[in-house]
């Protein structure tokens, strides 16, 4: 019994369905991002996708306006705005003692 046709027809198969992940996968990422952009409001604290952090104090439909530090507002596109701080655990801080009772040479 020769399967050649069945062979050739699963050669021909795998790349399609492989092509038609891809785009499912695309496009849901691409909704999920469209989603979440709209969701976002002035007051929102962020992270931008360079790993800035701080809270929208402006939006329209190009950019975000993001205070980052007290008085200072960086203007970002929209779509570099990454995700929500609520999102992200932070690390643990590990305070080294600071007192100058214990700084070498005193």
């Amino acid at each position: 019994m020769n399967n050649n046709g069945g062979s050739s027809l699963i050669i021909l198969a795998l790349p399609l369905l492989l092509l038609a992940w891809m785009f499912w996968s695309a496009n849901r990422r691409t909704k999920r991002m469209r989603d979440f952009n709209s969701a976002l409001d002035v007051g929102d604290e962020v992270v931008t996708s360079s790993g800035i952090f701080g809270t929208i104090r402006h939006l329209d439909d190009v950019s975000a306006h993001i205070e980052v530090a007290e008085g200072m507002i960086l203007r970002f596109d929209r779509r570099a705005v990454a995700m929500k701080q609520a999102d992200v655990t932070p690390p643990p801080i590990n305070r080294a003692q600071t007192d100058d009772s214990s700084a070498p040479g005193q």
